[in-house]
């Protein structure tokens, strides 16, 4: 009982950081729910193991992450036959002055995309980073580099466009 008590206090203290953390990764609202439902369902199994000798939360962020990569693995493969929902999130995940950021990271590929969330948002090592990918340091640090490079003429291209307007 007291192992469930346990694992509610850390759910409602950690459920919005592990939300942000999803829709940084995958860039959709929707898709960051459901990689956060996901994830704690897992938790929450393995929680009599995992609250004594790890960081419940960086435990959630890797199945987090895995599960992202799994995804993107099937979707891949598969062709969507309707479109998302072109409705807006009222929420506090981006603010207004992060849109263009956000916009630019969403347009990234997937790789790229969660090389870079734990790379600057959750401050990995490339160590790390290619334990939870599954990938060598090298290909981190490749699409590390594409990424940024990919960020920065997005941005730019989108900058002016802006000062034109005005």
């Amino acid at each position: 009982m007291e192992d469930d008590s346990r694992f509610t206090e850390f759910v409602a203290e950690r459920a919005n950081a592990l939300l942000r953390y999803g829709y940084a990764l995958s860039g959709n609202p929707h898709d960051a729910a459901d990689l956060t439902q996901e994830a704690l369902v897992r938790l929450h199994r393995a929680w009599p193991r995992v609250r004594g000798k790890e960081d419940p939360e960086r435990y959630t962020k890797v199945i987090m992450t895995r599960l992202h990569i799994s995804v993107w693995r099937r979707r891949r493969r598969e062709q969507l036959a309707w479109a998302p929902p072109e409705t807006p999130l009222h929420d506090v995940l981006p603010s207004d002055g992060d849109q263009e950021l956000w916009q630019a990271l969403e347009g990234l590929p997937r790789k790229q995309r969660a090389v870079l969330v734990l790379r600057f948002y959750e401050q990995l090592p490339d160590a790390e980073i290619a334990g939870v990918l599954g990938i060598s340091q090298g290909t981190v640090r490749s699409h590390a580099s594409l990424g940024l490079a990919r960020l920065r003429a997005a941005i730019a291209h989108h900058s002016p466009a802006k000062g034109n307007a005005s």
